[in-house]
């Protein structure tokens, strides 16, 4: 395989943003770091010393999004800002974050990478850290058939299927390997929800930084105009209507990006191993939990 060089950032740039599911505005630098330092989040609101490495070991939560935590220091929804990094072949950066949780923009990873693709990258002398992996590993959920499997590979491939039972998205697969142009195939790509899951999620403080830009809204079952007329209201947007199977509040920027989505919240997850993955990656309706179980079982089986 040919001996790919370590990258950092070629300069420094800021995001400013709610987060999802807080709501909470924060403040967020990216900043180039030496070679080996991997992606390191600190807390500047707790101070200087409140560093929190972007590893397995550091999950705190999976509950809709992933957290890392290290002592009180927690960041929020950190998947898409690391899987943007590990689309745009960055190996190590420092992230300055003034609250809780990253933003979420337009839910996307296309402002990250946008903004990586202008700054460019600076090669390191040093070899960019492929993790290999000693043999077949899987972590399946036996209740949902959800699965993500990894054999071992001379490169980094990921193919993802999804499949919510859902007549709307149907059967949808994705796929990214390091000749894949992250930008432009992947990194536009938002985080969905279901209609009928909106209620529950506000009820359980989940998505509270959610609005009619963000998220992509699938109505897979019928839809009251009361139901409706609810969710114009909770936005503060005009009256929404339902066009084949969507809320009308956006036109998807690929016919199957549900599932390009998924991949790119793979990517960042896996990202949590602590570095690209020798494997070819095989997963069948991924999430958060079980990408997070699946990252721990390699840093168990490579450390």
């Amino acid at each position: 395989m040919t001996s790919i060089k370590q990258q950092t950032l070629a300069g420094e740039f800021g995001f400013k943003g709610k987060g999802l599911h807080t709501g909470k505005t924060s403040n967020m630098v990216l900043r180039p770091a030496p070679t080996g330092t991997g992606i390191l989040f600190r807390r500047v609101d707790l101070g200087a010393d409140a560093i929190v490495e972007a590893l397995a070991e550091n999950i705190s939560s999976t509950a809709r999004s992933t957290t890392i935590s290290k002592g009180e220091v927690s960041v929020a929804t950190i998947e898409h800002i690391m899987s943007a990094l590990t689309g745009m072949g960055v190996d190590n950066a420092i992230i300055d974050i003034d609250n809780v949780e990253v933003p979420i923009l337009d839910g996307s990873a296309r402002f990250y990478a946008e903004a990586l693709a202008a700054s460019g990258t600076a090669v390191q002398d040093a070899p960019r850290k492929y993790i290999d992996i000693p043999g077949v590993l899987e972590v399946k959920d036996e209740k949902t058939g959800s699965f993500v499997r990894l054999t071992p590979s001379e490169k980094p491939e990921i193919d993802v299927t999804i499949d919510f039972g859902s007549k709307v998205l149907g059967v949808q697969t994705a796929r990214w390997d390091e000749t894949v142009d992250y930008a432009s195939a992947i990194a536009p790509c938002r985080t969905f929800v279901f209609f009928h899951e909106i209620a529950y999620l506000f009820q359980n403080n989940l998505v509270k930084g959610g609005d009619m830009d963000n998220a992509i809204v699938i109505a897979e079952h019928p839809v009251t105009e009361e139901q409706i007329s609810e969710l114009s209201a909770l936005f503060n947007v005009p009256k929404l209507e339902i066009k084949e199977g969507y809320l009308n509040n956006l036109k998807l920027r690929f016919p199957d990006e549900c599932g390009r989505h998924k991949l790119l919240d793979l990517i960042g997850d896996l990202r949590l191993a602590g570095g690209y993955l020798n494997a070819n990656v095989t997963a069948f309706k991924p999430g958060h939990t079980i990408n997070s179980q699946l990252t721990k079982a390699v840093r168990e089986h490579t450390r």
